[in-house]
């Protein structure tokens, strides 16, 4: 079991820094600008929110973004409100160790379940780094959930895990083997942790 209390604290903490005049501006992740990766954040926490408790519930899912779709122009109005809620419930649905047993479903894919709560610790550590990047904030991730995301990630980028990999995350970022464990992490993503705003073009 891994606590998810932690990064989601981290992630709502950074909420309040993101004005509206920023919804438009870029991210590390090619994908998505401020807004669309917001959305996305909406979206993803009710989908592991119900794969911990081993629900289908597609009502509860109707009006989110599909993965792969995420974009500031679905982006809730009470975003502000509703996003630290959504966090808190994940990281609340997690503690119960049965959520780590058996399988679990989100996104259209079932996978064992303590894969898919390491997978939902690697959405929010991955995107509050985004998150933190794009709005010039300091990103910081606890002990535990920078080893399970570093694991997460040297998987992925093994080889033979190629065609998994498409659509998930970019070409791995070389960094050096005795950067920071988070950098690492973040560099097998398909990011790089050196990242700024200035070095990206603003969205057309």
């Amino acid at each position: 079991m891994l606590d998810l209390h932690p990064p989601a604290r981290v992630v709502a903490d950074l909420l309040d820094g993101v004005g509206e005049d920023r919804l438009s501006d870029p991210t590390p992740c090619d994908a998505y600008t401020v807004g669309d990766l917001l959305d996305h954040l909406m979206g993803l926490t009710v989908a592991f929110t119900l794969a911990a408790r081993k629900s289908t519930a597609p009502e509860a899912l109707a009006v989110e973004s599909r993965p792969g779709e995420a974009t500031v122009a679905h982006l809730a109005a009470d975003w502000r409100v509703q996003l630290p809620r959504r966090l808190r419930a994940l990281a609340e649905a997690w503690e119960d160790p049965g959520a780590w047993e058996g399988m679990a479903t989100a996104g259209g894919v079932t996978l064992p379940a303590d894969v898919m709560g390491t997978v939902a610790v690697d959405e929010l550590v991955i995107h509050g780094w985004d998150l933190a990047r794009a709005t010039g904030r300091r990103f910081t991730c606890d002990a535990a959930s920078t080893q399970a995301v570093f694991a997460f990630t040297a998987i992925a980028a093994r080889p033979e895990e190629a065609a998994a990999r498409e659509g998930v995350f970019g070409p791995v970022v070389d960094v050096p083997a005795d950067a920071p464990m988070l950098d690492r992490a973040i560099g097998l993503s398909g990011r790089d942790p050196a990242w700024s705003p200035r070095q990206a073009a603003r969205p057309r």
